[in-house]
């Protein structure tokens, strides 16, 4: 049999994976659905469709999966249900690849599915409550749409969601008790001196400035406007495909061999 994958001893391990914690798996599947189904309500309410729309999506696709992949290897919160888990007759890469599958595929599956659903009944609704003999039927009914899956909002949100999973991933292996907790300040103490640095260097090279996004423009005074400095193409698309790609796998790498670390 071979140590690194068998696709049998894989599909007994993503099974019990499944069965043997349906609380933690499902039920914070469940609880996340729930949450998001009322912000997305509120927000409609308060805001309209629109902005409901895309608050619902960011918190439920990025949000949603970071929580969840925080809690994929949170065996090792208690000595014994760690070496319980380290003991069990598969490989390290075939755990891992269960909290991939987990986190990765099936979490953004169920979302986008539950996403739309709710999302096609909101608008719907919000349809059938038009008066059609209104002159401005046309331009509100036109005005609300099913949300895009394959719009600039959603590309964005896919990409937060891979980084997030990531760095949800590597924390529950790191940190065994309240991982989420102490994952989400160490991302926030990284995020603020990123920014404290980048505006430190701005600073230094451009003097006096009004805004400086992390690694991506500067914005300085220019009289009575403002002016933007902005990365060249080729140096900007070297960092978004680090940002959006190389980064990400490069946290699920780690998250493998901190894994086969514990193993031993």
């Amino acid at each position: 049999m071979n140590n690194t994958f068998d696709f049998r001893r894989f599909g007994f391990l993503f099974r019990k994976t499944l069965l043997e914690r349906p609380v933690q798996l499902f039920g914070f599947t469940g609880l996340i659905f729930a949450v998001i189904f009322i912000t997305y309500f509120i927000c409609k309410m308060l805001i309209g469709i629109g902005p409901a729309q895309n608050i619902s999506f960011i918190w439920g696709m990025a949000g949603g999966g970071c929580f969840l992949a925080s809690f994929l290897f949170s065996y090792f919160s208690t000595s014994a249900s760690g070496s319980s888990y380290l003991t069990l007759p598969a490989s390290s890469f075939e755990k891992w690849l269960c909290g991939v599958i987990i986190a990765e595929i099936l979490y953004p599956l169920l979302f986008l599915v539950f996403f739309r659903g709710i999302d096609t009944m909101f608008v719907t609704i919000y349809h059938n409550s038009l008066d059609p003999a209104s002159p401005l039927y046309k331009s509100m009914f036109d005005s609300v749409f099913i949300f895009a899956f394959d719009g600039r909002v959603a590309e964005k949100v896919y990409q937060i969601f891979f980084l997030l999973t990531g760095i949800g991933v590597v924390g529950s292996l790191y940190f065994n008790k309240v991982n989420f907790i102490k994952t989400a300040l160490v991302f926030c103490v990284v995020c603020f001196a990123a920014w404290g640095i980048n505006w430190l260097m701005a600073i230094i090279i451009f003097g006096h400035i009004n805004d400086a996004f992390p690694f991506h423009g500067v914005d300085i005074p220019v009289g009575k406007i403002d002016g933007s400095v902005d990365l060249p193409a080729i140096p900007a698309k070297i960092y978004n495909v680090f940002s959006d790609l190389i980064f990400p796998i490069s946290l699920w790498l780690v998250s493998f061999v901190r894994l086969k670390e514990k193993e031993f």
